[in-house]
């Protein structure tokens, strides 16, 4: 009776190609022999496919890989390459931003691609995979998991990893519209800045509606930077030149400004630091011009969230019926269509609110649009004045 076992493969010379079939794994498998690694192991870069015909397409990209310098391997797999990247491409970045990309992409990246090889991955896949999350995600999200695997293809072809990121080759398909951004009509901004007074948030919430602060850039806030005591013609100011980021640099070099203070916002901030100034002395801590405007009584400085769940305390206050319904950001929104519902145009605004153009203060911050008339701290004054008159 013949023999039915398969003749022994013969062993692939170095640079030669060999094509088995791997029974366990029900798949043809494609190698190349590049001889041996310093440490004595043998370098057999390996492809897959269901027949010889993909095999062998497939060992002919590996070659035009392998030509141009890149080094395969099996055990680069886009979870892999996106994990390097959290690790080595966001160095210099703030706490937040790192929690947000770890999140992202492990909720994302990793459980819908992670164990595909970064050198089988497709545009059609890629393409098809956007194409899902963008029934389930904001565009927004859509665009920032994109970010995560473009940028850590991109680090894997700079080590030589991959010969072309497939993630440039996909356009980003529309996703579900985010949670829209709304405005403090005049009515309810007017309710906002009487409630709480006298408490941190009160004069919190005054400076960024009045004068149109990031939340970011006002908890790091110190009196150094709060200039009431003016002479002259000088109208009281602040200094909007750090924020909670990295090293303490604001959001865009256009976002380090110095911003006059409407009176209303000046009295409040005179008053507040007054009380604070006798609460150091009652407890006999030395009060400074390096101290947070914003900070604990221990000086330390507010997370987000302390500014969040006291804005809604003050909300409630202020008679909202929905407070969880705000978020700190909507007083920046707030600032600016009132702005601009007062008229000032919006060349103006952009420069108050750090924007290096006007297309997102228009497009994303203003909610009312009327013709254009005056500008700034003087605008802000007239609109509560003519409030109180009515």
């Amino acid at each position: 009776m013949p023999n039915s076992e398969p003749p022994p493969r013969r062993k692939a010379a170095n640079g030669e190609d060999s094509i088995y079939w791997d029974k366990s794994k029900n798949r043809y498998i494609g190698a190349i022999s590049l001889g041996h690694e310093p440490n004595g192991t043998r370098r057999r870069p390996k492809v897959s496919g269901k027949t010889k015909t993909e095999v062998r397409s497939k060992l002919r990209q590996l070659r035009k890989e392998l030509e141009v310098g890149v080094q395969p391997s099996a055990k680069h797999t886009v979870q892999r390459v996106v994990e390097t990247w959290l690790d080595r491409g966001l160095r210099g970045r703030d706490e937040r931003s790192l929690k947000t990309y770890r999140s992202l992409a492990k909720n994302h990246v990793i459980p819908d691609l992670g164990k595909a090889k970064i050198t089988d991955l497709s545009p059609d896949e890629v393409d098809e995979w956007l194409a899902a999350k963008a029934e389930e995600v904001s565009h927004e999200t859509l665009k920032r998991i994109r970010s995560i695997l473009r940028r850590s293809i991109a680090l894997a072809q700079r080590d030589g990893k991959v010969a072309r990121n497939v993630a440039e080759f996909v356009e980003l398909p529309q996703g579900r519209e985010g949670r829209p951004s709304k405005s403090l009509s005049l009515e309810e901004a007017h309710a906002v800045l009487h409630a709480e007074q006298g408490t941190w948030i009160h004069a919190y919430v005054v400076l960024a509606l009045l004068v149109g602060v990031r939340t970011e850039e006002e908890r790091p806030l110190t009196w150094a930077h709060v200039h009431i005591d003016t002479d002259g013609d000088d109208r009281p100011y602040i200094d909007v030149w750090r924020s909670v980021r990295k090293q303490g640099e604001t959001k865009t070099r256009k976002s380090k400004r110095s911003l006059t203070m409407p009176h209303h916002a000046a009295v409040v901030l005179t008053q507040y630091r007054q009380a604070q100034q006798a609460e150091c002395a009652a407890s006999g801590v030395e009060w400074s011009a390096e101290r947070l405007v914003f900070g604990h009584a221990d000086a330390t400085q507010r997370s987000s969230t302390d500014v969040l769940r006291d804005l809604r305390s003050l909300l409630k206050s202020a008679g909202f019926s929905t407070p969880k319904a705000w978020t700190t950001r909507e007083l920046r929104t707030s600032f600016v269509s009132l702005l601009s519902d007062h008229g000032t145009p919006i060349e103006v605004i952009a420069r108050l609110v750090g924007h290096s153009g006007t297309a997102t203060t228009e497009t994303v911050y203003r909610k009312q649009i009327r013709p254009v008339i005056t500008e700034g701290a003087e605008a802000m004054d007239e609109i509560f004045r003519q409030k109180r008159r009515n």
